[in-house]
């Protein structure tokens, strides 16, 4: 295994959140080396974008450190949100709340499962709410009463990206936009949901990154961690 990462220990500390790994351009070998690391050290492992076959191959490489009684459980690799997590996340903590992750279509499921994950990496609650898109918006509005019960509302949204709009003009929430990469031509990988969001007329929307389901998990995080002073025991280090 790669033993040249520079693990981030203090994040719990500083911000409250757990380190969260980039797996896309990572080896087998390096992964396995970060999540032994952040294993050794008591924390929680969060990597994004790890294929299954990635997934296998870490898997394998950790499984000299899994207790054969079960002490130890294995990494878990979770293939929607393409993801894999070492141990399991903490349980819910209800001082947060909960988080409404809501998809214009199943095509977005991918960047609202990653979020989703994310979240509960952190002991925050989430509803998935699907298929929400504005092109059948009778569907969003009959799902208006339930939304008003979450703390923080994320909206995955592709094509033209109007989601987060329609729903920062209708409630009250923090929300927060995640342009997908889904669309025809001009949608150009999500670039055209991105402008939209940004040209937003509806005030105090917030927008991440194309598919970047954790960055407005984190988002929803902080404001969270703000509401309930930040004492939830999901945020201690070994939680």
């Amino acid at each position: 295994m790669s033993e040249d990462a520079r693990l981030d220990l203090g994040r719990r500390q500083r911000l409250g959140m757990v380190e969260a790994v980039w797996g896309e351009h990572k080896s087998a070998d390096q992964i396995a080396a970060v999540m032994l690391g952040l294993h050794r050290a008591g924390e929680l492992a969060l990597v994004t974008r790890v294929s299954a076959e990635k997934a296998a191959v870490v898997e394998q490489q950790l499984a000299d450190h899994i207790g054969a009684d079960g002490a130890v459980p294995p990494p878990e690799h979770h293939p929607l949100a393409r993801c894999l997590t070492w141990p399991t996340p903490p349980p819910v903590d209800p001082a947060f709340g909960r988080v409404a992750v809501l998809s214009g279509g199943s095509s977005d499921l991918a960047v609202a499962a990653e979020a989703r994950l994310a979240l509960a990496c952190h002991g925050v609650a989430s509803d998935l709410v699907l298929d929400v898109g504005v092109a059948g918006l009778h569907r969003l509005l009959g799902e208006l009463e339930g939304l008003r019960r979450a703390r923080v509302l994320i909206a995955c949204a592709g094509m033209e990206g109007a989601l987060p709009t329609v729903l920062a003009g209708l409630l009250p929430q923090p929300v927060i936009g995640v342009p997908v990469a889904v669309g025809y031509g001009v949608s150009a990988g999500g670039q055209a949901a991105l402008i939209g969001m940004l040209a937003s007329c509806a005030p105090g929307l917030t927008v991440v990154n194309i598919d970047n389901g954790y960055g407005a998990a984190m988002a929803a995080l902080r404001i969270l961690q703000l509401a309930t002073g930040g004492t939830s025991a999901a945020r201690q280090q070994g939680a």
